[in-house]
């Protein structure tokens, strides 16, 4: 028997059987013993997520055995990789093949299944989320059934398995459409709080991705904007390695999380403290791969809630949660993150079928992160706000059937290919309902 939790600390599960199955054959094995005993499997991955999206019950499939890119189709410029493929490994992989992915989150420790699974994104681009860029699946069914969709293969499996919740199988193999291998500049700006909002919309015009973080008890941003620049590698035009070390590394890292760690024992400091840290931000700019620019390593273990609201909305929103945060006299040391992402069509996607304007809120993990979160939550609901999957929320079936006009056939899908819930666990109960 052995024990899992998850990276935030907010899930854990003992007493499980764990199971490293090394191709979709063993999977399918698996599942069909668990089906015949009344169990349930689930993949957890690097459990990543903050919510318990994939917390198992019974069995734990782990990703060890199934990592790795198994194909590569230049003519159709898609490439498949196993599903327990980190996405750090998978854009190294790639870089060395000449290729990228469009866009991708800004966390790059989940694994493929995983991160298509919870519906992550980007900023910015024709496709925020990776799930978007997903072209076919390869998926081990409730039954047992190994099903392959791709748009000629069960077009109506793909079109619902890309955010499947890890509700409609496990995941064996992902297919990605890529394109040529490319650069990105990036330039890092502080500015005011009053500028940024009055720039908002010409930036995300001007550039191809938008950053922005709010540091709370404070009137600043820091800004990041993204701008392709073409495929020519000769032009990249990297941070020097001691720089980047400084920022990224020591900085960000090591000095953020023993700076927030202190101010959860001096919470009175917290607002001169973020006022601080807005001011001694400096403009930097440099040139380099696109999954080197859009993703950074986080090692400070944090909270999280993140809703997609309307892109029309969105600045109101974000003023809203100003001002109730203003007045609550609550103290949080972490910023609020600001993103936007065009429309898709994938059904489970915060994204799906609207422009979207997110807004992230996060805490140090050993500070309370309920009285904040449940502060900014309503604010955000009541702009028909859409959860990210994977990170903190209070929806239950019925909100969720609300927001997501093709609820229904996704639950269809999921009568269909697991009719006795073999991948069932309370945090699926609580959004799709038994």
């Amino acid at each position: 028997m052995s024990t899992w939790r998850s990276w935030s600390g907010l899930e854990s599960a003992a007493g499980l059987e764990a199971v490293r199955p090394g191709d979709a054959a063993e999977v399918a094995d698996v599942v069909r013993r668990a089906r015949a005993a009344g169990r349930t499997v689930k993949s957890a991955g690097t459990g990543h997520s903050f919510t318990g999206i994939a917390t198992p019950r019974d069995v734990h499939l782990l990703p060890e055995r199934m990592r790795g890119i198994v194909a590569v189709d230049r003519e159709a410029m898609t490439v498949t990789a196993l599903a327990g493929t980190q996405l750090k490994v998978f854009n190294a992989e790639l870089a060395r093949l000449g290729l990228s992915l469009h866009n991708m989150g800004d966390i790059a420790e989940q694994t493929l299944a995983g991160a298509i699974s919870t519906g992550t994104h980007g900023t910015g681009g024709r496709a925020a989320g990776l799930a978007a860029q997903v072209v076919g699946v390869e998926l081990v069914t409730g039954t047992g059934e190994v099903l392959r969709a791709s748009a000629a293969e069960s077009p109506e499996v793909l079109d619902l398995a890309r955010v499947g919740l890890g509700a409609l199988g496990v995941l064996v193999t992902v297919t990605f459409a890529v394109e040529p291998l490319f650069l990105l500049r990036a330039e890092e700006r502080p500015m005011s709080w009053t500028d940024a909002l009055a720039a908002f919309d010409d930036l995300t015009a001007a550039h191809d991705h938008v950053d922005m973080y709010w540091f709370p008890h404070s009137d600043r941003m820091l800004t990041k904007r993204n701008t392709r620049v073409g495929t020519d590698l000769a032009a990249a035009e990297p941070l020097p390695r001691w720089r980047a070390w400084l920022d990224d590394d020591l900085l960000s890292n090591s000095v953020f999380g023993a700076q927030t760690a202190a101010l959860n024992l001096a919470p009175r400091a917290i607002p001169a403290a973020n006022r601080l840290a807005s001011r001694l931000l400096g403009p930097r700019s440099y040139t380099d791969l696109a999954h080197r620019v859009l993703t950074t390593e986080r090692r400070v273990v944090f909270r999280e809630m993140e809703y997609a609201v309307p892109r029309a909305a969105g600045l109101d929103v974000l003023r809203a949660c100003r001002t109730a945060f203003e007045r609550s006299g609550l103290t949080v040391s972490f910023p609020v993150e600001i993103r936007v992402a065009p429309p898709d069509d994938v059904p489970l996607s915060t994204s799906y079928d609207r422009d979207s304007f997110y807004l992230a809120f996060h805490t140090h993990r050993r500070a309370d992160h309920t009285a904040y979160f449940a502060l900014m939550e309503p604010i955000l609901r009541a702009h028909e706000g859409r959860p990210h999957w994977g990170k903190l929320h209070t929806l239950e079936a019925a909100d969720v059937a609300a927001l997501y006009p093709r609820l229904g056939d996704f639950l269809a899908l999921r009568e269909r290919l697991d009719p006795d819930r073999v991948f069932a666990n309370p945090y699926l109960e609580r959004v799709l309902g038994g």
